[in-house]
């Protein structure tokens, strides 16, 4: 295997070769208990403390299903216009590593629950993608390691490992799409899109908070290149665990270099797992990838097939919820937006905090303002999305209403919603402890237009001259009298009044 340092250009790849993508994402179930055993998944919890001697794989112990992971797994299958098997089972899938501390994983191989399905995306110029999937699964999580002692934190030139059984057993949906063809230049456009857009579903159907921060949703990145378009796939790699949206699109693009790269020169890609490297957008080489039948998949012995009844799986496509894009469209249409300006709301993470904004009493427009202006500047300065900030929708609808009602301007909120983000309060206890209501008294007003005025004779008399453009010197001047906590507008107006001018 020859390893390549450099990269050939994004164009000059994508002129000699054609790319095809399949992406397989693991969603952890928002369950209250583990997928074969009455455990917690419950976070945060001491290492090793929600564990029994099922998820641990003790001698004698015996699994039983969790019937919300079945619910939940139904619910994703039909959300992503799948076939629901009527009888379907668990195998074991054997393999050896220590995070697995029954030496399988109970999973899904040759028959899943949920089959042949489809989720259209839309990308950043609105067309619309149609990706295939191939099937979604159940099994379940294995455990966490932490390698001690190395520079980078991989088992690699660490001294010891630390192994934490806690998350080992949490339900796990993974959703594994057909090959991605057709993409062409877009491939890594494509891949983002697709992974948002099921994040967006796995988060309407109410069965995972679907955080990639935090593992709960994270997509492994498989991409091959081939000469054209009617060529046979080449050899693909799988990029492991990559565990955000940035992330998933840098992953497809550098690995497109990549292959390019070895291609061009000779070289034979090598199946293989790679691991992503997020300062960077790199990815090395981890493991030869095992084939299916190197796993020695069988039926597992201890659990009865899962035969979903055909009136349930009814009831629950009836109650599925509206689906993302289709509710998008409809928020785009209520609040009056533009494809560009929705799919910038989208790319901020800002849909359900705007609409939740809304229903504090906010009017779509202001609530789009703050959650897209200042909010997501503070969100992009801390590298998070919007919501996320530590600030809730009736926070900032308060302050939206304090505007409304001419007890802030625009300067003003802004600096309230500073103080809420800084753990100052609540808008109102902001406002009360920085002094920040507008100025409203029409005497104090009256006095700083005064002073204002016979400060800056020369260009009280271009306004009465006619100049109406420079009485924004003057509101300035009494702005800065007012530390900015004046009413702009009501200032305006008292020093025409006082020049005698009118618009």
């Amino acid at each position: 295997m020859t390893t390549f340092t450099e990269l050939l250009s994004y164009e000059d790849a994508l002129a000699s070769f054609d790319p095809v993508m399949g992406l397989e994402v693991h969603v952890e179930l928002g369950t209250r208990t583990k997928m074969f055993c009455g455990c917690s998944t419950e976070l945060g919890a001491e290492p090793n403390s929600q564990t029994c001697p099922v998820c641990l794989g003790l001698p004698g112990a015996l699994p039983v299903v969790n019937a919300i992971g079945i619910e939940s797994a139904v619910k994703i299958g039909l959300a992503l216009n799948c076939e629901i098997a009527e009888w379907c089972r668990f195998a074991r899938k054997n393999y050896f590593y220590p995070d697995m501390p029954k030496n399988f994983q109970t999973s899904q191989y040759d028959e899943p629950i949920a089959f042949n399905g489809f989720l259209d995306v839309q990308l950043e110029d609105g067309e619309i993608f149609r990706v295939e999937i191939e099937r979604a699964h159940m099994e379940e999580d294995t455990g966490k390691s932490l390698h001690v002692g190395g520079a980078t934190g991989r088992i690699h030139g660490a001294s010891h490992s630390l192994l934490d059984y806690n998350r080992a057993g949490i339900p796990l949906i993974e959703i594994v799409t057909k090959p991605i063809e057709g993409a062409g230049e877009r491939a890594p456009e494509v891949a983002k899109a697709y992974v948002a857009e099921l994040r967006e579903v796995i988060k309407a159907l109410g069965v995972s908070e679907a955080r990639m921060d935090k593992g709960q949703m994270r997509c492994d990145v498989n991409l091959s290149l081939r000469p054209t378009p009617e060529s046979e796939f080449g050899t693909r790699s799988e990029t492991k665990n990559v565990n955000s949206l940035r992330s998933v699109e840098r992953a497809a693009r550098f690995e497109i270099q990549r292959h390019a790269a070895v291609l061009t020169s000779g070289g034979t890609i090598v199946q293989e797992t790679r691991h992503f490297h997020e300062e960077d957008g790199s990815t090395t080489a981890g493991r030869i990838k095992d084939n299916a039948e190197d796993y020695r998949y069988f039926p597992e012995p201890d659990l009865v097939p899962v035969a979903p009844a055909r009136n349930w799986v009814e009831e629950l496509r009836a109650g599925l919820p509206e689906m993302p894009r289709v509710r998008r469209n409809r928020l785009r249409e209520e609040w009056g937006v533009n494809e560009h300006d929705m799919q910038s709301i989208l790319n901020a993470g800002a849909v359900d905090s705007i609409v939740a904004t809304i229903e504090a009493g906010a009017d779509s427009t202001a609530a789009r303002k703050w959650w897209m202006g200042e909010l997501a500047r503070n969100a992009n300065e801390q590298g998070v999305v919007v919501d996320e900030l530590p600030i809730t929708p009736a926070q900032v609808a308060r302050v939206a209403a304090l505007v409304a009602a001419g007890e802030l301007n625009d300067k003003l909120a802004r600096q309230v919603l500073e103080g809420v983000l800084a753990g100052e309060g609540t808008p109102d206890e902001v406002v009360e402890k920085r002094g920040l209501k507008v100025v409203s008294d029409e005497g104090a007003l009256g006095a700083a237009v005064d002073e204002a005025i016979a400060g800056n004779a020369a260009i009280a008399d271009k306004i009465r001259g006619g100049k109406i453009a420079a009485v924004g010197a003057l509101v300035g001047a009494v702005m800065k009298t007012t530390r900015g906590q004046a009413d702009a507008a009501r200032v305006k107006e008292l020093i025409l009044e006082r020049l005698g001018v009118s618009e």
